[in-house]
C-alpha cells in the first residue's frame, strides 16, 4: 500500500509544493501539489525526477580521515577544537559557512550557536554568491530586505521585463505561469535582457542582448526617458521617497540619450526606444531580476538601479506592479530572514546597538559579536591567512562554487581544524575534508523554508536517513550542548526550533521591522506538522500578506524609501590580446549547483551529459575551433576543458559555460577556476558573468567515448562521466594514447565475452562493442577526430536484447540498419519523441499549444519548446505534396 506526503521541492527559490507517492516497494514518484499556490500543480523536469536522485552514494557515519568513528567521538573532537581555538585565539577565530539548501531550523540552530553563544560573527552562507546585492538594494531602498510582491503579479502584468533572468530554464514553473497568462492574453508583452539568446529571450516579444556588465546604462537612460515623457509619478515620488532628483541628474548625466546608451550597450537604438516606450506606456509592468544583475562587481547598485524605476513610477504595491527579485536555492530567502549572512545578526535585525542588546536578552546571552563578520570570499581569505582557525561548512561544495578555485584550495589547506556536514561524500570539498558528518537530505527531515515571494512553507520527510545520518540542526543543538549552552539550546525537534525562531521575529517587529512570524509562534506539534504555505508578515489570525508596500509607506524609520545616484561601471576584468572574451556562467535547464543531487538522474544527465562552451561561430573560426572539438579556457591563473558548441545565440566577442560541472563528474571542468575573486564592495557578492578568458583548441591527438554497464578509467586531459540508466557513459580525449586499446579494454571488461571489433590502425580508428549472451556490455569508439557517431541510439541497446545480426553489425556504425531512423527524445518531461512531434505537425497542429495537447511535450521544464518551434517552422516552409 502507497502513502502520499506533500512536501517542498529542493531546488530552486519558487519553492514549488509537491506530492511524494511512496510505495509498498520503497518506489517513489513525484508531482506537483495542485493545491500549492507555487505552482498549483506544476512541476519542471528536474522536480518530475527527483525519486532518480535518492538512490546516490551517501555519507553514512561520522569519518575521521576516511575512518568510521561514532558521532560522540566526532563531536567530543569538535568540542575539543572549538573550545581550544576560542582559548587561544578568541571567537574570531572560528567560521561557520553555510547552504540555501538548509531548512529554516537548521539555519536558525547555527545562527544563534555561533553569533549568540561562541560569539563569532563569521558565519556566512552560499546565498552570498547569488542574493547578497539583491539584499543590500532592497535594504537601501526600502530599509529592509523586502520583496515587495508575489508570484500571481506575473500573471496580472501587462509587461513582464526579465533582467538578467533566463526564468525558463532557471526558475521553469515561473515561466510555465507566464507563458500560460500571455496564451490566455496575447496582448501581454515580454522583454528580456539578457547578453545570451536563451530559450527565455527565444520566447520575448523584444529581446535585447546587450554587452556584458552594461546594465547600469541601460537603466539610466531608462530612468531618464521616464522623465522626459513625463511618465514619473510626481505625486509618489514627494510622497514617499527620498533621493530622486540626485538619481536623475545622475541618469541624465550619464545616460541622457538613447544614442548614448546605444554606444554604452551595443544595442541597436530602436530596439532601446522600443523598450523603454513599452515600459512608458505600461503601467502594470513587472521587472523581475536574478543573477545576470547581481553577479557583478556592481550589483548593488544595478539592482538599485532597477528599484529606482519602479520608485520613480509608483508601481510597487499594486496587482501587476512590482520590482520582483527571483532567488536561486530553495531557501535562499530563508538564510536571509533568519540571519544566515555574516552582514546580519537574526530575524532581519542588524548590528546597531538596541537590536543587539534586545536579541541578547531574548537568547539569554552576552556573547553577542558588535560587528559583521566576513563575507564568503574574506572568509576564505582569512583561512588562508591563517585568521580563521576553526571551519564548519555545511551542505555546501565552495571548493567548485567560490570564484579562484585555487584560493579555497590552500585555504582548506592551511586551516587547523575543518568539518564538512553533507548528504554525499563525493562533492571536491567533502572528499578532502578530514572529518566528514553525514546529514539527512531531503525527503528525510522536517521543517520550514521561504520561497521568493516571502511564502512558508513545509517540508516533510517520507524516509529514513541512511545508517547514522541526522539533521543538520540536531548537529548543532549537540555540539552545543557539549560546549555548555544546554539550558538555551533544549529543542527536541524542529516544531521546537520554530516556535522560537517565530517568537524571535516578533521581536524582531517590535524593533519596526516588518519580517513577522509572531502569530506562529504558539503552534503546538500537530499544527506546525498541518502548517500549510503563508507568506510573511503573518497577521493575527495567522493569514499572510502578498503585497508590502500597498500604503506606500517604507521600512525607513521615516516611512520613505531611497533612490540610489549610481554611476555605471563596466566589467572589473579588462579585455586584453592575451584574454580576448568575456566569459559568461550561469545554469542549465537540466543541473543544479554543483551537480550533487542532478548528476545522479540519469534522465538529465543524457540531456546534458558533459560541459560545453558556447561560441559564437565568428569567434570560433578565429580562434580554431569546430563544433565537437574540445577547448581549453584560460583566465589570469586556471584553466578548464569543455566541448564546443557552436551558437548563433551568444554576442560576438563572448563565451558561455554552465557553472554546474566539476571533478567529481569529469577532469578540469571547475568553471570557477578561471574567475577572479572580484567581489561587489557593498555586497561582497563574486562577479561571475564577465571574466576575461582566452580560448584555443585543446590538441587532442584522440578522441574516444565510452557507454557501458561497468566502470572504466581513461586518466585523459579530458574526461566526463554521466549516469545512465544502465551505467555509464564517458566522453575522453587526450594526447597520449594506451598502445592497444583492446588490452586497455579488457582490464575493465570480461576478455571471455563477445568481441566485435573494428581496427583501422592507419587511420587510428578502434570500434568495439562487447556482449555477454545477447546483452550488450559496453561499446568503445575511438578516433583521431571528434566526429564520433551520435550516441542515442546506441545508449538504447542496452535496454533489450542484441540477437538480430543486423543489429549487430550496427553497433559498429553507432546508427540504425537501414531501414531504420534515430528517434530522439525531444521532450524529456514527458517522454516524447521526435517522430510524435512531427506526426502531431501533419494532422494539423500549428502551434505550440496544440503540439502541448496532442502530445504532450513543452508542458514541463520548457527547455524542449525552442526544438519545437524550430519543427513548426520548417513544416511552414516546406511546400505541400501536389
Amino acid at each position: 500500500m502507497s502513502r502520499r506526503v506533500r512536501t517542498t521541492c529542493p531546488y530552486c527559490g519558487v519553492g514549488c509544493g509537491l506530492v511524494v507517492e511512496v510505495a509498498s516497494d520503497g518506489r517513489v514518484r513525484v508531482e506537483g501539489d495542485p493545491d500549492h499556490p507555487a505552482n498549483r500543480g506544476r512541476i519542471c523536469i528536474k522536480g518530475a525526477t527527483l525519486g532518480e536522485t535518492l538512490a546516490g552514494p551517501r555519507l553514512r557515519t561520522p569519518e575521521l580521515r576516511g575512518a568510521p568513528i561514532s558521532w560522540d567521538e566526532a563531536l567530543d573532537l569538535m568540542a575539543e577544537a572549538l573550545a581550544a581555538t576560542l582559548h587561544h585565539h578568541g571567537p574570531e577565530a572560528v567560521a561557520f559557512y553555510l547552504s540555501g539548501q538548509l531548512l529554516i531550523e537548521d539555519y536558525y540552530a547555527f545562527n544563534k550557536l555561533a553569533k549568540g553563544f561562541i560569539g563569532t560573527p563569521h558565519l556566512d552562507t552560499n546565498s552570498r554568491l547569488c542574493m547578497a546585492s539583491a539584499v543590500v538594494a532592497h535594504k537601501r531602498a526600502f530599509g529592509e530586505d523586502l520583496v515587495p510582491g508575489c508570484y500571481d503579479d506575473l500573471e496580472l502584468a501587462d509587461l513582464v521585463v526579465l533582467w538578467g533572468s533566463n526564468l525558463a530554464a532557471c526558475h521553469p514553473v515561473l515561466f510555465q505561469r507566464l507563458e500560460q497568462a500571455r496564451t490566455r492574453d496575447p496582448g501581454k508583452r515580454l522583454v528580456v535582457i539578457d547578453p545570451r539568446r536563451t530559450a527565455t529571450a527565444a520566447r520575448a516579444d523584444l529581446h535585447l542582448p546587450l554587452e556584458p556588465g552594461t546594465d547600469a546604462w541601460l537603466a539610466l537612460g531608462l530612468l531618464a526617458f521616464l522623465q522626459r515623457e513625463d511618465v514619473v509619478d510626481w505625486a509618489f515620488v514627494a510622497a514617499h521617497t527620498e533621493g530622486f532628483l540626485e538619481a536623475l541628474a545622475l541618469a541624465r548625466r550619464e545616460a541622457g540619450s538613447i544614442p548614448a546608451v546605444a554606444r554604452a550597450t551595443g544595442l541597436p537604438e530602436e530596439a532601446i526606444a522600443r523598450f523603454y516606450r513599452l515600459f512608458a506606456r505600461t503601467p502594470r509592468t513587472v521587472t523581475v531580476f536574478s543573477q545576470g544583475i547581481n553577479q557583478s562587481h556592481q550589483g548593488s547598485d544595478r539592482a538599485g538601479l532597477l528599484l529606482n524605476l519602479h520608485l520613480a513610477t509608483g508601481r510597487l504595491g499594486r496587482p501587476g506592479a512590482t520590482c520582483f527579485s527571483i532567488t536561486g536555492q530553495p531557501n535562499a530567502m530563508g538564510g536571509r530572514e533568519v540571519g544566515g549572512l555574516a552582514t546580519t545578526l537574526a530575524a532581519h535585525l542588524d548590528y546597531d546597538e538596541t537590536a543587539r542588546q534586545a536579541l541578547a536578552r531574548f537568547w539569554g546571552s552576552d556573547r553577542l559579536p558588535r560587528g559583521p563578520g566576513l563575507r564568503a570570499v574574506e572568509l576564505f581569505e582569512a583561512v588562508r591567512r591563517g585568521q580563521i582557525r576553526f571551519l564548519w561548512i555545511v551542505g555546501t561544495n565552495p571548493l567548485v562554487s567560490l570564484p579562484q578555485r585555487q584560493l579555497v584550495a590552500e585555504a582548506l589547506a592551511a586551516c587547523p581544524f575543518w568539518v564538512v556536514s553533507d548528504i554525499s561524500p563525493e562533492s571536491e570539498t567533502a572528499r578532502r575534508a578530514p572529518l566528514r558528518l553525514p546529514a539527512a537530505a531531503w525527503g528525510e527531515k522536517a521543517g520550514t523554508v521561504t520561497k521568493s515571494e516571502r511564502g512558508r512553507s513545509r517540508q516533510r520527510p517520507f524516509r529514513t536517513p541512511p545508517g547514522e545520518a541526522r539533521p543538520d540542526w540536531w548537529m548543532a543543538v549537540q555540539l552545543a550542548h557539549r560546549l555548555g549552552f544546554e539550558a538555551a539550546f533544549p529543542w527536541r525537534s524542529p516544531a521546537d526550533i520554530f516556535r522560537e525562531y517565530a517568537a524571535s521575529t516578533r521581536l524582531a517587529a517590535r524593533l519596526g521591522r516588518t519580517l513577522d512570524l509572531g502569530p506562529l509562534a504558539e503552534l503546538d506539534a500537530a499544527a506546525y506538522e498541518a502548517l500549510g504555505p503563508v507568506r510573511w508578515p503573518v497577521r493575527p489570525d495567522g493569514t499572510g500578506t502578498a503585497r508590502l508596500f500597498t500604503d506606500g509607506r517604507f521600512a525607513h524609520a521615516d516611512g520613505r524609501a531611497r533612490l540610489v545616484a549610481a554611476a555605471p561601471a563596466g566589467p572589473r576584468a579588462a579585455l586584453a590580446r592575451e584574454r580576448p572574451l568575456r566569459l559568461i556562467t550561469g545554469r542549465t535547464a537540466h543541473h543544479w549547483h554543483t551537480m550533487t543531487r542532478t548528476g545522479l538522474a540519469p534522465s538529465l544527465t543524457r540531456c546534458e551529459p558533459e560541459p560545453v562552451m558556447a561560441i559564437h561561430p565568428d569567434d570560433a573560426a578565429m580562434a580554431g575551433l569546430e563544433d565537437g572539438c574540445i577547448a581549453e579556457i584560460r583566465g589570469d591563473e586556471g584553466c578548464l576543458r569543455a566541448r564546443v558548441q557552436l551558437s548563433q545565440d551568444l554576442r560576438l566577442g563572448t563565451v558561455f559555460v554552465p557553472m554546474h560541472w566539476n571533478e567529481a563528474f569529469a577532469r578540469e571542468v571547475a568553471v570557477n577556476a578561471v574567475v577572479p575573486a572580484v567581489v561587489d564592495p557593498c555586497s561582497g557578492e563574486p562577479e561571475f558573468k564577465a571574466a576575461a578568458v582566452a580560448v584555443r583548441r585543446f590538441p587532442a591527438r584522440w578522441y574516444a567515448f565510452y557507454l557501458g554497464r561497468h566502470e572504466v578509467r581513461f586518466d585523459s586531459p579530458y574526461e566526463a562521466r554521466s549516469r545512465t540508466p544502465f551505467g555509464l557513459r564517458i566522453e575522453a580525449a587526450g594526447i597520449e594514447a594506451p598502445g592497444d586499446w583492446r588490452a586497455w579494454l579488457g582490464g575493465f571488461l570480461d576478455p571471455g565475452w563477445t568481441w566485435l571489433e573494428f581496427v583501422d590502425l592507419a587511420a587510428g580508428l578502434y570500434r568495439v562493442a562487447v556482449l555477454a549472451g545477447e546483452r550488450l556490455e559496453g561499446v568503445l569508439y575511438v578516433a583521431r577526430h571528434h566526429r564520433l557517431p551520435p550516441r542515442d541510439w546506441l545508449l538504447e541497446r542496452f535496454a533489450e536484447p542484441c540477437q538480430d545480426p543486423a543489429i549487430r553489425r550496427a553497433l559498429l556504425t553507432g546508427l540504425p540498419p537501414a531501414g531504420q531512423a534515430i528517434d530522439p527524445v525531444l521532450c524529456v518531461c514527458a517522454g516524447v519523441r521526435r517522430s510524435r512531434v512531427v506526426a502531431a505537425i501533419e494532422a494539423g497542429a500549428g502551434s505550440l499549444a496544440a503540439i502541448r495537447r496532442l502530445t504532450g511535450a513543452g508542458g514541463g521544464c520548457g527547455s524542449c519548446r525552442h526544438e519545437l518551434a524550430t519543427l513548426l517552422a520548417q513544416s511552414r516552409t516546406v511546400p505541400a505534396a501536389e
